[in-house]
């Protein structure tokens, strides 16, 4: 199901050339000559997957502000609390592959219901995990472990979409900032467990309301997607690339991305991107408090991350949007975000810096979000022919692995 014309990147031997040549796609009213068409409703799936990919951040980071608490209230340690977050990796790892496959095969309507009752049901195992009345052998980590597990299953199906979903839904002009606004709904549900989980667990004994807290929106966004997404694909194709259906097969697209050279470096490049973040994400309050912060500075820290990212995201994608100077805004992107990763590892290692560590968070942010969803579209377009899934699925992969091993160090 390719949804992209070769015309937008010059492509040769599966390699992006040196200059990048964009194609200028034909103007609204010739498009609507030709059968192209908009919907409305693209909006509203949007919203939706928006929706899910918040929730679904929001279940996987729900532990990290508060681990102490709930390493106490569950009476384990805090590698076992740390693992609640690493599961999402470790599941995305073998998974990636089939739903990448279920993405590309059975279509945007399937996977986004799917991941919706997978998200819904792993947060509502979460709740029950810890209430008193369960069985002392099921009550606890190995319940709560099979929810997050869900959950984290949820996340693959989740997360590859928004570039599908620009692909078909969306004219050229609005993909790179469609795909910018259902991307940075991840993060949006990060800042809101780095605020709601400590403002939640004031007390060793609020673990549950916490959980029952995040599993609300879980069951609306699932509900929403089952009984409002009603097809895959709009009834006419939004512009001549989106009407395109001649993606590879999935092994022969997966044996094209790693032929591709402009693909692999993107793939090496952003996967480790990728894998900072998460470990940022799941361990800033440790980093922070072993030097002598507050978890509610560590906490301010977070939303600072998040917020200047999205920020950055915002700007850069409507940027790109209308120059398609997708190359030169990530290489520009990347730099400015590898110096500002580097200068804020040097300060988390001292002791009251408060300011200067809440400069580098917000740097950081800035720079590294702005990548997101620049990379998710530019992976797309430098390996036409393959399936959208594909090429975005096997560059969280990388992310995912070097988050594990980074994780573990």
């Amino acid at each position: 199901m390719g949804n992209r014309s070769p015309s937008v990147f010059t492509l040769s031997d599966g390699r992006l050339d040196s200059e990048v040549q964009i194609i200028a796609e034909p103007s609204r009213d010739t498009g609507q000559l030709l059968g192209f068409k908009v919907y409305k409703r693209r909006w509203f799936i949007l919203s939706i997957l928006c929706m899910l990919n918040s929730s679904n951040s929001m279940l996987w980071l729900s532990f990290a502000p508060v681990a102490d608490q709930t390493a106490k209230y569950l009476g384990a340690t805090l590698d076992q609390v740390n693992w609640l977050s690493l599961v999402y990796m470790v599941v995305a790892i073998p998974l990636c592959f089939i739903t990448t496959w279920v993405l590309d095969t059975l279509g945007l309507r399937f996977s986004l219901i799917l991941g919706g009752w997978l998200n819904m049901v792993g947060s509502v195992l979460r709740y029950v995990s810890v209430l008193r009345s369960l069985p002392p052998a099921v009550r606890y980590l190995p319940l709560l472990m099979g929810g997050q597990t869900l959950c984290a299953v949820a996340q693959t199906l989740i997360v590859f979409s928004p570039t599908k979903l620009a692909a078909l839904w969306f004219p050229q002009h609005q993909r790179a900032t469609a795909n910018m606004i259902a991307s940075m709904s991840n993060p949006i549900g990060l800042l809101l467990a780095n605020i709601l989980s400590p403002l939640l667990v004031g007390r060793d004994n609020d673990l549950p309301l916490m959980l029952l807290v995040y599993a609300i929106p879980a069951v609306v966004a699932c509900i929403l997607a089952t009984l409002g997404i009603r097809e895959s694909v709009p009834p006419s194709p939004p512009s001549a690339s989106g009407g395109s259906t001649d993606s590879e097969p999935f092994l022969q697209g997966m044996r094209l991305l790693l032929k591709n050279r402009a693909y692999i470096i993107l793939l090496l490049c952003f996967g480790s991107g990728i894998a900072v973040f998460t470990c940022f994400s799941t361990l800033l309050e440790q980093i922070l408090c072993v030097k002598g912060y507050s978890d509610g500075f560590a906490g301010i820290c977070g939303a600072l991350f998040i917020l200047f990212g999205v920020a950055g995201a915002a700007l850069l994608g409507l940027y790109v949007d209308r120059t398609k100077k997708f190359t030169d805004a990530i290489k520009i992107s990347m730099s400015l975000c590898a110096l500002a990763c580097c200068a804020l590892a040097v300060v988390s290692q001292m002791r009251e810096q408060k300011a200067a560590l809440a400069a580098m968070c917000s740097l950081f942010g800035f720079f590294g979000f702005a990548i997101y969803p620049v990379a998710m579209e530019l992976s797309v377009e430098c390996s036409y022919p393959v399936g959208e899934a594909s090429s975005t699925g096997l560059i969280f992969i990388s992310g995912q692995v070097q988050s594990v091993m980074s994780s573990r160090h």
